[in-house]
């Protein structure tokens, strides 16, 4: 996870009261718990509520996420993945890891670092939403 918030692109989204590792978890959290709410996200990750709303804010301007009233309580804003892929979930799908992974690895040899990145899509493959949310 790490490696990835080195690898996103902050150019263009000014400074935040939220953090890219606060937004990586939540935003991950409403991807595995669709129809879910901020506090339900906070007790699940353990981040303050006011954290989370501020990361749902900033999911809904960059079109991640998506809410839609609680039909069995209008008072209740649920949140989802929004289906559509907006232009900054683009531009972060799109930005190549070789760089984050290069320093983390500490060595530039294109190879090497080939080789990981085969890996960890390997990885990705096997672990299911389940084992990636008790990883957390």
């Amino acid at each position: 996870m790490k490696i990835g918030e080195e690898a996103i692109p902050t150019e263009g989204v000014g400074l935040r009261s939220t953090g890219t590792h606060s937004m990586l978890i939540v935003l991950l959290d409403v991807y595995t718990h669709s129809d879910t709410t901020v506090g339900e996200i906070a007790a699940r990750t353990g981040l303050p509520q006011s954290a989370v709303s501020g990361c749902v804010a900033r999911l809904k301007e960059a079109g991640s996420v998506v809410t839609a009233p609680d039909p069995a309580d209008r008072r209740r804003t649920l949140l989802r993945r929004n289906p559509g892929v907006s232009g900054r979930r683009a531009e972060v799908a799109a930005t190549p890891v070789d760089s984050a992974l290069a320093a983390a690895l500490g060595t530039d040899d294109p190879e090497r670092i080939a080789d990981t990145i085969a890996l960890l899509e390997q990885l990705a493959e096997r672990l299911s939403p389940d084992v990636l949310g008790r990883l957390r």
